[in-house]
């Protein structure tokens, strides 16, 4: 985990293209898509209970997100349309979601693949 001392200064939606664009104080900024988003949630659903309990995320290439809530000054919560809700998205997690988007990205991908999982990314 990236420790740092960066929050976002604007998170922005943009529901039709379901990306997530964020801009931290130190001026970096981030394009996450909503599916990006939803199978590196945070939550105990996601993430399990410990290491090696993570639950691989298979079909949520076409999610968006609902609403964004405010957590305090160190979160959000990201309310997907696919009912997930428990995930709090800190400033540092997010930020590093955004510095390691391309390999975090990639990681997901191969792992669908071995699962024998084909994204459906447009009808």
């Amino acid at each position: 985990m990236i420790e740092n001392n960066f929050h976002p200064q604007n998170i922005l939606l943009h529901k039709k293209s379901k990306i997530l664009e964020i801009t931290f104080n130190n001026g970096e900024s981030f394009k996450l898509a909503c599916e990006y988003l939803r199978v590196y949630s945070p939550s105990a659903d996601v993430k399990g209970h410990g290491p090696g309990q993570e639950v691989l995320q298979l079909g949520k290439e076409k999610v968006n997100i609902n609403k964004i809530e405010p957590i305090g000054n160190y979160a959000v919560r990201l309310i997907f349309d696919d009912g997930h809700e428990t995930g709090l998205y800190s400033w540092n997690y997010l930020y590093e979601l955004g510095k390691n988007q391309a390999i975090n990205w990639k990681n997901y991908i191969t792992a669908i693949k071995n699962a024998g999982y084909q994204r459906k990314e447009d009808d």
